[in-house]
């Protein structure tokens, strides 16, 4: 079912860009692992299973690691209310809604599609926004659903994920499998998959990383048109990137895994000539950019200008 977010193409094409050539990158990384493994049915079994483990249970992963519980109207009516009224407005299905127990402000989108999907807040955003900047996040975080990126930046994350695997068990083998045992194909081989599985990964994330930045500027605008209160958004991420710096420590290498599925990125951008080398690595673009797009938003809506950029 179409909902009523505004359509974006330009999102259309780069996840369909991305996924083919990250589809090219999955078979050729197969391909070599069979090659050098000489076992295809054990690639492929597990290749096929952890693809499938995280497309379908990919929003009781993501709620279980950021500690989210599901909650009824009877405990947040205030959140159920706001997202009540914005899938009634987008003409979309209602997801699970849950809360994390953090102090660190975020929210988040998951699920495979607008059916199975659920939203999850911290009590950290909660505490600190008022109903027209919560308003704003919601809907930036229920365009990614509708959009349908959230799915596809779950299976485009997969080879990363696969990746990563390969490379620990493959250290894993170096260092317990015993070295005197080992003739030296072996270590070979066992340092061709590493090579080839680190350059896969590196890749696969610089990819991902191109999306996600270009995701959340697609969010930002969907969402801004639906609640006409582009002014409102702005101000929550103001509100909260500001924030992010006070959390506690232990919350933000919590979510360090699941940082780009946030609203706003759980590290600040790095300082001075790290900057544009920062800018290629990082999940979102920068708050300026996200500012400055909301900003000329809010002048085509005629809307009062959007809160100034933070320093």
């Amino acid at each position: 079912m179409q909902s009523r977010f505004q359509a974006d193409r330009g999102l259309t094409a780069r996840m369909g860009i991305t996924l083919f050539l990250l589809g090219l990158l999955y078979v050729a990384f197969v391909a070599v692992l069979i090659v050098l493994l000489k076992s295809w049915v054990l690639v492929v079994v597990i290749a096929a299973a952890l693809l499938g483990a995280q497309y379908w249970f990919s929003d009781r992963i993501a709620l279980y690691a950021m500690h989210g519980r599901v909650v009824e109207r009877e405990e947040y009516p205030q959140l159920h209310g706001v997202i009540d009224r914005l899938c009634a407005t987008a003409d979309m299905p209602k997801p699970v809604v849950a809360v994390s127990d953090m102090e660190m402000p975020n929210a988040f989108a998951t699920g495979r599609n607008a059916d199975h999907a659920a939203i999850c807040v911290t009590t950290g955003l909660l505490r600190r926004l008022d109903p027209a900047e919560l308003e704003g996040v919601l809907a930036h975080e229920l365009s990614h659903v509708a959009h349908r990126d959230v799915a596809v930046i779950t299976v485009a994350s997969f080879l990363g994920v696969l990746a990563g695997l390969v490379v620990r068990f493959t250290l894993y083998s170096q260092v317990f499998g015993g070295r005197g045992r080992k003739d030296q194909n072996t270590v070979v081989v066992l340092m061709t998959v590493m090579a080839v599985s680190a350059a896969v990964y590196a890749l696969s994330f610089l990819l991902i990383r191109a999306l996600s930045r270009y995701r959340e500027l697609a969010a930002d605008r969907a969402g801004a048109m639906l609640t006409g209160r582009p002014s409102a958004l702005a101000s929550a991420l103001t509100k909260l990137t500001g924030d992010i710096a006070k959390i506690p420590t232990r919350d933000l290498r919590t979510a360090q895994a699941f940082n780009a599925f946030y609203f706003t990125p759980a590290f600040g951008a790095a300082p001075g000539g790290r900057r544009l080398f920062s800018s290629l690595l990082s999940t979102h673009p920068s708050l300026d950019d996200r500012l400055d797009q909301l900003g000329r938003i809010s002048g085509e809506l005629g809307e009062a200008p959007a809160p100034g950029k933070a320093g």
